[in-house]
């Protein structure tokens, strides 16, 4: 058996811009650090590319602005970067495996055609209560999270309108849903898909953690800029629910280590088969 690293590309989407959530990735990642190693690809900043056959596993970060609107050279090479990843486990036996985190879910969702990208009436930031669908329930991905759960969400634009004739088509499944809002007459948004076996994606940020989004806060402007959107009363509110062990810091505990734990197990268990 091949007993060298699995190697992880982190595709980083924030453009350049100065963000906590790579930080949260990487601290994630670096909790396997004794099985795996992992390379940073700038992709919209410097449209850096992995070769996909020296990569195992795939984590595509949020990132800021429009998912409908790249500058034609960027976005065009990632859409066809995902659709090299599709084919190549079409054909091979050891998989890829991808996580696509907010602006990428939402470019992925664009791309398999599965649902409309829309910009939201207001901007959707702080803790969100998400709830699992009935096939998220069983996805392994959301193991030893409660239903509801909690994350991060921070986003101008919105997954709706799913189109189930291609959810079925192609087998995928919407797995979780925004909370329910029973004086808003505005459709529930998709907040996370299971693509395939080997792809699945979240509208929140499963990556963030406590420290991050405190950090954030310590930036004046953003502070108010929160407190004029949400009001004093669910901004400290928001507050208590950041540091609540049993709401942001268990879904940064569970989600990402979840979804690395069952495609590394994947990943040693095929090579073992085929080493034999």
């Amino acid at each position: 058996m091949n007993n060298s690293p699995i190697k992880i590309a982190i595709l980083d989407m924030y453009n350049g811009e100065p963000n906590q959530g790579m930080r949260c990735i990487i601290d994630i990642v670096n909790r396997f650090n004794q099985i795996v190693t992992f390379k940073i690809f700038d992709i919209r900043g410097k449209c850096e590319f992995p070769e996909i056959e020296k990569y195992d596993i795939y984590i595509s970060t949020g990132g800021p602005g429009n998912p409908l609107i790249g500058d034609g050279t960027w976005d065009t090479k990632y859409y066809a970067f995902i659709d090299e990843l599709s084919k190549w486990n079409n054909e091979n036996k050891i998989k890829k495996h991808v996580l696509f985190i907010c602006h990428s879910f939402q470019m992925a969702c664009k791309h398999f055609g599965l649902a409309e990208i829309t910009k939201r009436n207001d901007t959707s930031f702080g803790v969100m209560t998400i709830h699992k669908t009935k096939d998220g329930l069983t996805d392994p991905l959301f193991d030893g999270l409660a239903d509801p759960f909690y994350g991060i969400d921070s986003r101008d634009y919105q997954v709706v309108q799913p189109k189930l004739s291609v959810f079925s088509k192609k087998g995928a499944k919407i797995i979780s849903l925004e909370k329910i809002r029973d004086n808003v007459k505005f459709e529930r948004a998709i907040m996370a898909v299971r693509f395939s076996d080997y792809f699945v994606g979240t509208q929140f940020h499963p990556e963030a953690d406590p420290m991050s989004f405190i950090t954030s806060l310590r930036n004046s402007e953003t502070k108010e800029k929160i407190k004029k959107m949400k009001g004093n009363t669910k901004f400290r509110n928001m507050l208590e629910d950041i540091v609540d062990d049993d709401k942001i810091y268990r879904t940064n505990e569970t989600m990402i280590p979840n979804f690395l734990r069952i495609a590394i197990n994947d990943l040693m268990n095929t090579k073992k088969i085929m080493s034999n």
